[in-house]
């Protein structure tokens, strides 16, 4: 359902997303031959710029946890652009995903980067006593609203909010729905009219990947 990009287009921009971390590759290829939604490789490359442009020493991840590989593929990523002392904070809440994301972590090589907290974001929000650079979000949709409240106190003046999913497969633009994305349509396009009003945020919606939206805390 991507009509964000005509199909030559998507083609041609395509060859210059190259990939040269093998498990990275596993998991893409575990993620398409499984269905698992996972953040698509221009949002991801596009997440992994701004991280070293920012250079940012906490960042917050909230993932899905409908898969294994959701969680620890943004997460390492993140993790590996990250400078020597930098850390990213994940947030899982399936006991069966915890061992296989650990097994993914130490493959990767980046352990000390990563910070697997187990529990329901939801809960574990409130109570995390840090500021963080980044967050980037990209849970159940259901979800959008409530984290991302929870989670703007967390981030600190001058700090960067990375949305996914705000063009939600071109739905969130189209006339035409089928009945059953009606539902997770209108929380998008809800989302998207509360996060470019926010007024202690400058942010923007750019079309890369299903929808970026990216913003910063003034």
């Amino acid at each position: 359902m991507d009509n964000i990009l005509y199909p030559s287009q998507k083609k041609y921009l395509e060859k210059f997303l190259i990939n040269d971390d093998p498990l990275i590759s596993d998991m893409e290829i575990f993620a398409k031959k499984n269905k698992v939604p996972i953040l698509k490789k221009d949002s991801a490359q596009l997440l992994e710029l701004l991280i070293r442009i920012i250079e940012p020493k906490y960042v917050l991840e909230l993932g899905t946890a409908i898969a294994y590989s959701s969680i620890t593929y943004s997460s390492i990523r993140i993790a590996r652009n990250l400078n020597e002392k930098s850390i990213v904070y994940t947030i899982e809440k399936s006991k069966d995903n915890l061992s296989i994301a650990k097994e993914n972590i130490k493959k990767s090589g980046l352990e000390e980067k990563i910070n697997l907290i187990f529990g329901n974001a939801l809960e574990v929000l409130p109570k995390l006593d840090k500021k963080f650079d980044l967050i980037f979000l990209d849970a159940d949709k259901l979800d959008y609203k409530q984290l991302f409240d929870y989670s703007m106190p967390l981030l600190k003046k001058g700090g960067v909010v990375f949305v996914d999913n705000l063009l939600w497969h071109g739905l969130a633009a189209s006339a035409r729905v089928p009945n059953d994305q009606k539902l997770s349509t209108k929380i998008i396009r809800e989302f998207n009219e509360m996060f470019t009003s926010q007024t202690n945020l400058k942010t923007t919606i750019l079309p890369v990947g299903d929808g970026i939206g990216i913003g910063i805390k003034i």
